[in-house]
Order: structure tokens, then sequence, then C-alpha cells
């Protein structure tokens, strides 16, 4: 008898320009795979160059799932993409391939790796907490979220009203943290996925950052945005706050100048990676590489060593 081949999905997370997609690409040539990004700003159409994300020809031929499958008009909902990429990940195991899950937003990584439980809404909770945005601003709501749930405010950027007022909307339905609905890590992820984290150190990962920012800003980055524009990026209320799409959008209404925009969308860059960390760093299923090393070695080692202990 055929013995069934080993579909185990392996994840490759860390923060953002730590070498995620390079490693994933080299796991997925390794073992037969296929790709489900995690990234939630690559799930839209044309959000190329300020997402990093990987040409068709950088691909290698691997197929990609969950790239371009929004429109920038679209809300990139948590809920959604869990649906969407549970299904990719049991096709791509019905076919004898390995999903490899590549990508560093948190909330989706978790949500894919485990079956997270999302609190209802309710319409009229909700509209009280965008009125009162409304009112008072987005940036004040979101300090009144860090008073109420400082855990909830420090994962949630403080331009994203539509989180932040979701948060708040959680809250008051369940009478609980935000948090508190999330799965424990402590238990095995779904489908016993092995995960690996790139793990990088300040002064290797912040001149990463800076070289990369500059790059896209000359290779583009601001005539993507300005197509964007026509397509209705400012309508977007999730792609139009991305990282380096919201300060060019500043910078296009003339609130700064372009040295400033990339000032900014530099310093955002790092501090969204200090919320990566502290979100990945709770996590003990996380096996961690030394993304300055060599990480396809160290990976290879430490799948081999999950094997041999029949974890």
């Amino acid at each position: 008898m055929n013995e069934q081949p080993d579909t185990t999905p392996i994840a490759v997370v860390g923060p953002t320009a730590s070498g995620k997609s390079d490693l994933g690409l080299a796991l997925a040539e390794e073992f037969g795979g296929e790709v489900v990004n995690v990234d939630s700003m690559q799930l839209y159409r044309g959000m190329d160059i300020g997402t990093a994300k990987l040409t068709v020809e950088q691909r290698r031929g691997i197929p990609h799932h969950q790239l371009d499958v929004l429109d920038v008009t679209e809300p990139a909902s948590v809920a959604s993409y869990q649906r969407h990429a549970v299904a990719d990940v049991e096709e791509i195991r019905s076919r004898g391939k390995v999903p490899i899950l590549v990508g560093g937003s948190m909330m989706y990584v978790q949500a894919l790796v485990d079956d997270w439980q999302f609190p209802p809404t309710d319409a009229a909770v909700r509209a009280k907490w965008e009125a009162l945005q409304d009112e008072i601003g987005p940036v004040a709501l979101h300090a009144k979220l860090a008073q109420i749930d400082p855990e909830a405010a420090s994962i949630i950027e403080t331009n994203d009203p539509r989180r932040t007022v979701r948060a708040l909307e959680v809250i008051e339905l369940t009478g609980k943290p935000f948090a508190a609905s999330k799965p424990s890590v402590d238990a095995p992820p779904r489908w016993s996925t092995r995960i690996l984290g790139l793990r990088t150190r300040s002064e290797w990962l912040n001149p990463r950052i800076e070289l990369r920012t500059r790059n896209m800003f000359e290779s583009g980055l601001l005539c993507e945005v300005e197509e964007l524009v026509g397509q209705g990026l400012r309508e977007g209320v999730t792609a139009s706050r991305a990282i380096g799409y919201a300060q060019i959008l500043s910078y296009f209404d003339g609130e700064y100048d372009l040295e400033t925009a990339l000032d900014r969308t530099i310093t955002g860059t790092r501090r969204y990676v200090r919320r990566q960390r502290s979100w990945f760093n709770r996590d003990p299923r996380i096996c961690w590489l030394d993304a300055s090393g060599d990480v396809r070695t160290q990976a290879l080692n430490a799948l081999a060593a999950w094997e041999a202990a029949g974890a």
C-alpha cells in the first residue's frame, strides 16, 4: 500500500523585511509546496510595490494563493480571509501538496493556524462607536480604546478606525477584552502546522527597512498610488491606510513633502515591526530562526527535528 504524502503545512512568520518570502519560496521548492499569502495588504490587486509582493517571475512557477483577491475599495476582513484561506490550505493538501503559509499580518496568521471563533456583530453598537468616532476623531477614539483595553490598542494602528470600532464593539458585546476571543497559543495549531519565525535584531533589520522603503519610492510607488487613486483607493477603508500608501496620499494632499512621506513610511514600518515582535513572541509554538543567517538550512534542520520527535 502506498504511503500517504506528508502534507503538514509549514508557516513562515516574522517581522516586515525579515526575508519571509525568500524562505517561503525555498521551502516550497524543497517540498513541492504551494504558497498561501498571510499578508493582509497583499490581498489587494495593484498594491504591488508598496507591499513587496513578489512578481509572477519571482514566484518561480510556484502557485501562490490569496494574492490579488480584493479591489482597493473593499475592506479586508480577518473572518473572510480565514474562510477562504482555510479552504485553500485544505484543497492544496487534498492534492498531496504542502501548503507554505507566508506572511506577518498577526491576526491573519492566528486566524489561519488556529480555529479563531470571531465574536458576533451588532449594527446598533457599532453605529454608536462610529458616531463617537465622527465626533471626536479616530485618534481620540483609539486613545479611548487604549484606556479600556491597552493590549488591543497595541496591535491596532492608531489610524485604523475600522478595527478600533470593531474592538470597542466586541468589548461591549462580550464584556471582555478584545483579545479574550483569541484562541490559546498553548493548544496545537490547526493541521499541526509547523510554525517557523524569523528572529531579527534592530541593528540588522532597520537598515533593511530603510533600504527597501527607499527602493520602493524610487521604483514607482508614487505612480502605483496615483493609478490606484483612479481605482478608488481613497474610498478604501483598509487599503488607503496601508503603510506607505497612506503617507503618499498625504503627500499628494500637500500635508508634507516627499522626503517626509518617506521618513514617515520608514518610521511607520518600524513601529509595525515592534507590534509584530510583541505578538509573535507570545507564541511558544514558533521555532525561531536567525534571520541574518542561513535560514534555509536552519529551517530544514528544525523541520527534521520536528519529524524525528514525531511532533
